[in-house]
């Protein structure tokens, strides 16, 4: 038995049935982290002795009968900007470094409550800036198809253990498409909730308007079962959100909307048939698909980049060498802070601090970021008009395939279009999911992506059920066998 194909409801399953013991999936998945971690490097850290107790822990509910939930045993792996006590949360920065966490994330005390059994921490892009995971500090995370190629990012770590079967699934955080680009390039389901419905509360921030935590999993069903665990609202987070569900059509009645903005120049024509091949399997299910235009996400790459810098530049101005992280030895305060920044923070991370303070300077702030703001307002707007029309939204989750290392390092604007399908709906707060579609001519992961208003996550997640069983795309990286 193939353990690390098996669903979480699945495996939950045979557990209550007493056919497999969480001791047993555990040892099963570390074992793929031992054969796959020297080449992709997916986890920072593996918890193998606490998870082997907390395995054990939960065989002895399962025998007595009385689970905490339906993910009790199920080994989940966790992105390493969300803090988990006791635990490095280094974020995969030299200034994080030496940084143990005193407290738990308000996720990660969902996750414990329901007895998951967290396998490690995994690796991203240096503060979850990043497209590629090769601004990791700890160096990159390979593609398990194809370790020529990069993961994604930022939560690249977090997408390939799932897809190696190092983890039944992950948390990754999502701030313009870190969830659902990486979950494309290898193979996997990505969702990012509606803004407000998972708390953040212990989620080391990047761009707070943005950043949202979510599941990365084998199926969308997964990824339901991971998101009904960790929603809800939070008093810790001052932008968590009383959940209030919207329904919409999940059956033939729905209406899917294909933007025809994200279906033109830059996008590959791979990319463009894998959305067009679904499009002809919602018709023949009776579905109507119509084509609609969203014109101001050509500008959304153009409004994320001086949005998530300037909160990015607020954000990490408290890591100083002062209170926590690392500290460099200077002969004034200001030269150690000096060093320490520099020292600390990669070449990534600076330059996006640097972009952020000078859109926030006073002779810039309302040409800039104040218009960012403005024309912010104005996409949301456009999708408030846009879902009255119709119930979903389909396009490309990525322009291309995954591609390989150093191709996209050297220019910059080439790394941020990799976003230019997943960052409106972080800007809009709505929900969006991409989901496996597929494989390249270079047997590399294909991928579509769905959104819906917000607040329709559970319409969102069970009309993809629905075109997830309609694609029928179920195939496994073949690296595990290969490395046996």
């Amino acid at each position: 038995m193939n353990i690390a194909n098996l669903s979480i409801s699945e495996i939950s399953n045979l557990y209550k049935n007493k056919e497999l013991k969480p001791s047993e999936v555990y040892k099963e998945v570390f074992t793929n982290a031992s054969l796959s971690e020297s080449i992709i490097h997916a986890h920072l850290k593996l918890f193998q002795d606490e998870a082997t107790e907390a395995s054990k822990l939960s065989d002895e509910r399962y025998a007595k009968g009385n689970p905490l939930s339906d993910i009790d045993g199920i080994p989940i792996a966790i992105k390493d900007n969300i803090n988990l006590k006791n635990h490095e949360t280094t974020c995969s920065s030299k200034m994080l470094s030496n940084y143990v966490s005193p407290y738990d994330a308000t996720v990660i005390t969902k996750l414990r409550n329901n007895g998951v059994v967290f396998t490690g921490k995994t690796n991203l892009d240096e503060f979850a800036m990043g497209s590629s995971t090769e601004n990791s500090a700890f160096g990159p995370t390979k593609n398990p198809w194809n370790p020529e190629h990069v993961p994604g990012g930022s939560s690249g770590g977090s997408a390939a253990v799932v897809s190696v079967g190092s983890a039944i699934a992950s948390l990754g955080s999502d701030t313009g498409g870190s969830i659902r680009q990486p979950a494309s390039f290898c193979g996997v389901v990505g969702f990012k909730p509606t803004y407000g419905t998972v708390s953040r509360y212990g989620l080391v921030a990047f761009a707070s308007s943005l950043d949202q935590i979510g599941p990365i999993t084998n199926s969308v069903e997964d990824a339901k079962i991971l998101y009904n665990s960790i929603k809800g609202h939070d008093p810790l987070d001052a932008t968590s959100i009383k959940e209030s569900t919207v329904e919409i059509p999940t059956d033939k009645n729905a209406k899917i909307g294909v933007i025809k903005e994200l279906m033109e120049e830059g996008i590959s024509d791979e990319s463009k048939k894998e959305v067009e091949k679904t499009i002809k399997l919602l018709e023949e299910n009776g579905n109507k698909v119509v084509e609609v235009s969203l014109p101001l996400t050509k500008m959304a790459l153009s409004i994320y980049y001086l949005i998530a810098p300037a909160e990015c530049s607020a954000n990490l101005s408290r890591f100083d060498g002062v209170r926590y992280g690392i500290r460099e030895a200077g002969a004034t305060s200001y030269e150690m802070m000096e060093n320490t920044r520099a020292e600390g923070f990669g070449e990534e991370v600076k330059k996006r601090i640097l972009l952020g303070t000078y859109a926030l300077s006073a002779g810039y702030y309302d040409a800039y970021y104040g218009q960012a703001l403005k024309a912010r307002s104005a996409i949301t707007k456009d999708f408030e008009n846009i879902f009255k029309e119709v119930d979903y939204l389909i396009s490309p989750t990525t322009p291309t395939p995954a591609f390989k290392f150093g191709e996209k390092t050297e220019n910059p604007l080439e790394m941020y279009m990799s976003d230019l399908c997943t960052i409106p709906a972080n800007l809009a707060g709505i929900p969006a999911i991409s989901i496996p579609t597929g494989l390249s001519k270079e047997d590399m992961p294909l991928s579509i992506q769905l959104m819906s208003p917000a607040r329709t996550d559970s319409s969102l997640l069970e009309f993809s059920e629905t075109i997830e069983k309609l694609l029928g795309f179920n195939q496994r990286t073949l690296l595990l066998e290969d490395m046996k």
